[in-house]
């Protein structure tokens, strides 16, 4: 599988409070990051994958309402955030 325990944690480890924090929105969002890329790989190989095409989408709408709730709440750590993770924003 391409996200094991080691990968989440590593992430976690890396852009969250600690390597167990889940809930941090920047935690979250990298995690999705990750997810987004490696599905966007797969459907460079596979175009015709109708299925794993709309988890991606649902996926780059939940980064998305992520993203804006942070920039609402907190805009330093949102753009540290976009900063970090090479965002387009």
């Amino acid at each position: 599988m391409y996200l094991d325990q080691a990968k989440k944690a590593e992430i976690f480890g890396q852009y969250g409070k600690s390597a167990t924090d889940t809930g941090s929105v920047e935690s979250q969002v990298a995690l999705f990051t990750y997810r987004i890329a490696h599905l966007t790989e797969h459907l460079k190989k596979n175009h015709k994958d109708h299925v794993t095409a709309r988890s991606l989408t649902m996926l780059v709408g939940r980064r998305r309402k992520l993203l804006k709730y942070l920039r609402e709440r907190d805009i330093e750590r949102y753009r540290a955030l976009i900063k970090a993770l090479g965002l387009r924003k």
